[in-house]
């Protein structure tokens, strides 16, 4: 069986994944793990951008490829949102490399894991 001129033809499914778009967000970042030497760490930064498949950060400590690190982000309230809002998500650096504006960081991304939480910031934090 032949397939007609005008109509299209796939063979066998595609290779091309789907990157989703992300959005410069520079909000107020926690991020926390273990550093390239194995020890604990906590470090204030910013996010840089974010999709529901990564999120890039910078980061003074230095991390090795597949680290897992968490990410708690505050949100602010806006006209839409009632309350400032926390999000907590997780990953696995998929990219770490120096970067060439700020001396001394990482341009870290992140895998982000599937999972998240999100809640409503108490007034008292």
């Amino acid at each position: 069986m032949t397939q007609p001129k005008n109509m299209p033809y796939i063979k066998g499914p595609s290779k091309a994944l789907k990157k989703e778009r992300s959005f410069v967000l520079h909000l107020p970042a926690l991020v926390s793990g273990y550093d390239a030497r194995g020890d604990n760490f906590e470090e204030k930064t910013k996010l840089s951008e974010i999709s529901s498949q990564e999120a890039v950060i910078r980061i003074k400590n230095k991390v090795l490829l597949g680290t897992k690190l968490d990410l708690s982000l505050k949100i602010p309230k806006t006209l839409i949102l009632e309350n400032n809002l926390n999000l907590t998500v997780s990953g696995k650096v998929s990219s770490a490399s120096m970067d060439s504006t700020q001396k001394k960081q990482q341009l870290i991304s992140l895998q982000l894991d599937k999972i998240f939480k999100i809640y409503p910031i108490s007034k008292s934090e």
